[in-house]
């Protein structure tokens, strides 16, 4: 497959309205996906133990601990990357086929597994992005050099009892935003549609960026969700990610079939 087409070289779908009652159906549906196929085991066996390893790692090396929050916020811009194994699970129960989580792993013998990995090497991209201006918003409002190595209890003055520790969070959580808008409109339509048809991720990006320009308030209240849940799933230990996470990338694929005609 040519992944570099773009929308104008392949005959775009419709696209279509969503109102908030389909983002509450979607989740139902996600959820539904979910008790059907028990997905929550990708997560409790693969996904969780590394996000542990990582918050370990983080919390005993005082020279990355101003990057704990932006590492943990930022990793939901890869949450697509994560889905697309979902994505493909709900896509065989929909077509009435047997399905287990193991069919999470399928996709990589998919046909466009190709544009999968350009596209995730976008995200990833975005996210090494973010990382770097949180770096630099970290070093502009609380300076560089020792600071990096403050003790947690140290930190957290910095950051909640200074002048500057207030600017680096609101500053930081603008950027973030910014951020997280991005790799929503560019993504929450694309990674399903590359399992679901046969497109090139610049069409696939195109149109997921149109499908969201066209439901502006549906999109920005699901991103809210997603955000929601990620940070209740998180509490405590990241537990609950094992529910929230499945949840979402099931709820995704469907939300995805009701903005886009097939």
């Amino acid at each position: 497959m040519d992944m570099t087409r773009t929308a104008a070289d392949y005959d775009a779908p419709a696209i279509k309205k969503i109102t908030y009652r389909d983002l509450k159906d979607a989740l139902a549906e996600g959820y539904a996906d979910y008790t059907e196929n028990r997905t929550d085991v990708l997560f409790l066996c693969l996904i969780y133990p590394l996000i542990m390893y990582v918050a370990i790692r983080l919390a005993f090396g005082y020279g990355v601990l101003p990057l704990i929050y932006p590492v943990f916020t930022g990793a939901a811009l890869l949450g697509p990357v994560v889905a697309v194994g979902l994505y493909h699970v709900s896509w065989r129960r929909e077509q009435g086929l047997e399905t287990h989580w193991r069919d999470a792993f399928r996709v990589f013998q998919h046909h466009s597994i190709g544009s999968i990995g350009l596209m995730t090497l976008i995200l990833v991209g975005l996210y090494g992005a973010w990382l770097m201006a949180a770096i630099t918003i970290y070093e502009f409002t609380l300076g560089s050099g020792a600071v990096w190595y403050l003790s947690p209890a140290e930190f957290v003055r910095e950051v909640l009892a200074t002048p500057q520790g207030w600017t680096l969070i609101v500053v930081g959580n603008v950027v973030g935003l910014v951020f997280a808008v991005i790799a929503l409109c560019i993504s929450m339509v694309s990674f399903p549609m590359l399992v679901d048809r046969d497109v090139g991720p610049a069409a696939a990006i195109v149109i997921s960026v149109r499908a969201t320009l066209a439901n502006p308030g549906p999109t920005l209240a699901w991103g809210l969700i997603v955000a929601v849940m990620l940070f209740l799933g998180s509490l405590p230990f990241f537990l609950g990610l094992a529910v929230a996470m499945p949840v979402l990338g099931h709820a995704t694929w469907h939300l995805y079939r009701r903005m886009i005609q097939h």
